[in-house]
């Protein structure tokens, strides 16, 4: 389909989700998940759900932390890079209770908190989380997204001085095999036309 097309097609799906969704968008750095994540504000806004923008980069953890094993570790990367329980407990799981959330924790260029006071989100409205390495960490959300390519495709679209993160994603595709975590995945090997796979959830 047409990055339009998919666009309409998860927003019709978000627009469809109860009152207070959560959705995860996650990918690599290199498929852009931010970039989806935005372009989905608008269309979620016309058909009159709010839409609140997180973004996992605000919730890295300390440098200390991140940087204990080096700048270039990528195991730590996968472990050590965000800081998880935040996120559940200030963002997805209060906004879920009544709408109350924090926008950001952490500045990791100034390597402090930010400081922000809770925000509280209208009725109806649906928070988009979007980052990378985010599924199988106990994140809850009425929906997830990952967004893929082959593994020459990242490292073909990856920098030069960022590709000491590529063992981070090869692991976490073998370990926590995001194609078959989330809700629905979409193929990004050519960006201009994406490829949409949609996963029924197991019911109890």
């Amino acid at each position: 389909m047409t990055p339009e097309a998919l666009v309409e097609e998860l927003a019709q799906r978000v627009a469809g989700l109860p009152a207070r969704a959560r959705v995860l968008v996650d990918g690599a750095p290199a498929t852009q998940p931010g970039h989806l994540a935005d372009a989905l504000v608008d269309p979620l806004r016309a058909v009159g759900r709010p839409v609140v923008r997180v973004h996992a980069d605000d919730f890295l953890r300390p440098a200390s932390v991140r940087f204990e094993r080096g700048r270039h570790d990528a195991d730590a990367y996968l472990e050590e890079r965000w800081d998880v329980g935040a996120l559940a407990r200030e963002v997805l799981d209060p906004f879920a209770e009544d709408g109350r959330y924090l926008p950001t924790l952490w500045d990791a260029a100034r390597d402090r908190a930010t400081r922000a006071a809770y925000a509280q989100a209208p009725d109806g409205a649906v928070l988009v989380l979007a980052g990378s390495l985010l599924l199988g960490r106990r994140l809850d959300a009425e929906l997830t997204v990952h967004l893929t390519v082959r593994a020459a495709t990242l490292a073909r679209r990856t920098p030069a001085e960022e590709r000491w993160t590529l063992p981070a994603f090869a692991r976490y595709d073998d370990e926590t095999v995001p194609a078959q975590v989330a809700d629905v995945v979409v193929h990004v090997d050519d960006p201009r036309h994406p490829a949409l796979e949609v996963r029924t959830r197991a019911t109890a």
